[in-house]
């Protein structure tokens, strides 16, 4: 009788196209300054930690998103992966994102 693995396989997200892969950063429910913000608040840009780049924007050299940058992005045309309880990773258009957070070294 065969053995069976006792692995379990682990399913994984990856985008195609010219898209990305991203964990929503958690809502903030209080600014900096100490202001409570409604629960329904609309902020139409949210950040996020690229998760998983497409194999086509990995190749083309206008579009400097890496895996583990923190992006800044328009969650109007993103689709939510229905994948884990909290859900909040996102297939976005390389479009919509807008911003990518950069350290640079003071010298």
């Amino acid at each position: 009788m065969a053995e069976t693995s006792s692995k379990q396989q682990l399913e994984t997200v990856e985008p195609i196209g010219k898209r990305v892969l991203i964990r929503k950063d958690e809502d903030k429910k209080t600014t900096k300054g100490g202001i409570q913000l409604p629960g329904n608040i609309e902020i139409p840009t949210i950040t996020g930690r690229v998760v998983a780049v497409s194999a086509q924007i990995e190749r083309d050299e206008n579009y400097p998103i890496v895996q583990y940058d923190k992006v800044l992005f328009n969650p109007k045309n993103a689709v939510p992966v229905d994948f884990e309880g909290d859900n909040r990773l996102f297939v976005v258009p390389v479009e919509d994102i807008v911003a990518v957070f950069r350290r640079t070294a003071k010298g």
